[in-house]
């Protein structure tokens, strides 16, 4: 089975966006999504990313915006100014733990897809504030997971290492933006790249098939 990594933030508006075109690919070419969250902050700058919250002011309002465009465009329900979403002075580690919850789930061999997309669609659509480990915890118990199982997972050793692994490797393989998804080394970064992706994976099964 062919491996697709999936790079990105649990606060990326455009994973959220492209979070059902994905799962359509993965599906139909019957590819191993590997979600792989890692420090967004930490990394981008040292890549060529620019985080939202350090650009122009000019660049800020195009990106609204553009998530209105796509939002419309896709039939995803979208806040471009979300109430959770800090713009100044977030506190420390605020989206970090959703990206821990999605890694102990997928650790744990559930659906870490289908959990990864009801966080991203609580903090863009649903106005719910995702640092809360309540909130999160109710997230996961309201899609068919064992919350409170995997809220106490987040800050194990195992879990933690592996953030920092995904971090590590997203710097190595020089993401810059999220969501970077990454086949046989080849990056696309952005949800609008989906269809490049699809078009690699046929390629890919042609090969395969000889």
């Amino acid at each position: 089975m062919v491996e697709l990594s999936c790079f990105y933030s649990l606060s990326s508006p455009w994973a959220y966006l492209g979070g059902p075109k994905l799962q359509d690919i993965v599906r139909r070419h019957r590819a191993r999504l590997v979600l792989k969250p890692f420090d967004f902050q930490e990394v981008v700058p040292k890549t060529g990313g620019v985080p939202i919250r350090t650009r122009p002011q000019p660049r800020r309002d195009y990106h609204a915006v553009e998530l209105a465009r796509w939002s419309d465009y896709l039939g995803l329900p979208l806040n471009v100014t979300p109430r959770h979403y800090p713009m100044q002075n977030p506190a420390p580690n605020w989206n970090k733990h959703a990206g821990w919850t999605v890694i102990a789930a997928q650790a744990a061999g559930l659906d870490a897809f289908r959990l990864s997309h009801a966080i991203l669609r609580a903090l863009w659509a649903e106005e719910r504030d995702i640092a809360d480990p309540a909130v999160r915890q109710a997230i996961a118990d309201e899609n068919g997971y064992d919350g409170a199982a995997l809220v106490a997972a987040e800050g194990s050793e195992a879990v933690q290492a592996e953030y920092r692994r995904n971090g590590e490797e997203a710097e190595s393989l020089c993401v810059f933006g999220s969501p970077t998804l990454v086949l046989d080394g080849e990056l696309f970064w952005g949800q609008d790249r989906l269809d490049f992706v699809d078009r690699a994976l046929a390629r890919r099964a042609v090969r395969a098939r000889g």
